[in-house]
């Protein structure tokens, strides 16, 4: 990597998530060259998230040899509303805090590049269509299922961004009206029962209320320790609580697309992000809801498919992004 060539021009690309931080230098043809992982540490807000971003992003450069003068562009995915005119994070449930922050600008006058900011799901939908699940598939609806739910949808071959670009937001589409409260605001919002959020927050709760599991086990009962990602692991080897609380999120999981294969009428539903490693266990179900309860027609001609790209999905979608929009000649 050091001393690449200047004509590449790679894309320095960050996907901002909840739980981590992905950095990574990806090439005009898709690929990613160096990438590193971080927490988030969301809750000390965005001051300090920001500050571990630019530390990151300088490590990054320095250990690969990379100037930023080298750079095609910086392009960052982030959770949450994107104002895309202005360049803004309006506001984001899992990132607190995050409430009309100019992250575009922040990123562009640090250092000096022309810089580009997308939302986290639709970077990552952007990824799967060019790169992964979705490649040949002109109309495709990705979700990431992960601390919470996001969503991009292509349409005809591309990305919908609606009116100010924060179309997509299919997580908070209310799914039970007397359901959980949101980090949005909102009440019964689909991530609040499906994401891997969820799946954590109930198995704390019915294990704190008595009942059994291997996993109280696996996190030598600290059940604050319980995660979506062990529930998953419990129910693979049979644990029955896990079981049946990843049943239940797969069945809120297929209700919620059935939403979308009514609206959409998409080829394809592509399940990204933690969640999705749980698999068949998590998606089977999901398939029989939208069999049994969407139009026929339109469940007859979707797919629904795992995410090829994994934690690359964002990087990726992010630097496609960049290398899609023209460049300024005002900012170096």
């Amino acid at each position: 990597m050091r001393g690449i060539d200047k004509s590449e021009s790679p894309v320095l690309a960050v996907d901002l998530g909840g739980t981590k931080v992905v950095t990574a230098i990806v090439s005009r043809k898709g690929q990613v060259m160096a990438r590193e992982y971080y927490p988030t540490l969301a809750d000390e807000g965005p001051g300090s998230v920001i500050n571990r971003i630019h530390a990151a992003i300088d490590r990054l450069l320095w250990a690969n040899g990379v100037n930023v003068s080298e750079l095609h562009s910086i392009s960052v995915a982030c959770a949450g509303a994107i104002d895309m005119s202005q360049g803004l994070v309006t506001s984001s449930p899992n990132l607190p805090g995050w409430c009309a922050i100019p992250f575009r600008d922040i990123m562009r006058e640090k250092y000096g590049v022309n810089t580009y900011l997308i939302n986290d799901a639709k970077a990552a939908a952007l990824g799967e269509c060019s790169f992964g699940a979705g490649r040949g598939v002109n109309n495709l609806v990705y979700l990431t299922v992960s601390t919470g739910i996001g969503g991009g949808i292509i349409i005809d071959g591309k990305l919908y961004f609606g009116s100010s670009g924060s179309a997509g937001e299919v997580g908070h589409m209310t799914i039970d009206v007397n359901g959980p409260k949101c980090n949005c605001g909102n009440i019964g919002c689909w991530e609040t029962l499906a994401s891997g959020t969820a799946v954590a927050r109930e198995a704390r709760r019915r294990i704190s209320g008595g009942e059994r599991s291997s996993l109280t086990e696996t996190v030598e009962g600290r059940i604050e320790d319980i995660t979506a990602e062990k529930v998953g692991a419990a129910a693979q080897l049979g644990d029955s609580l896990a079981l049946d609380i990843i049943g239940k999120a797969a069945t809120y999981l297929g209700v919620g697309m059935v939403n979308l294969v009514n609206i959409f009428n998409p080829d394809m539903i592509i399940v990204g992000g933690g969640m999705a490693k749980v698999g068949d266990l998590l998606l089977n179900p999901a398939k029989q809801i939208v069999r049994g309860r969407a139009f026929l027609v339109s469940a007859q001609a979707v797919r629904i498919v795992l995410a090829q790209l994994g934690d690359y999905a964002g990087v990726l979608g992010a630097a496609v992004f960049a290398l899609q929009q023209p460049l300024r000649k005002d900012v170096r």
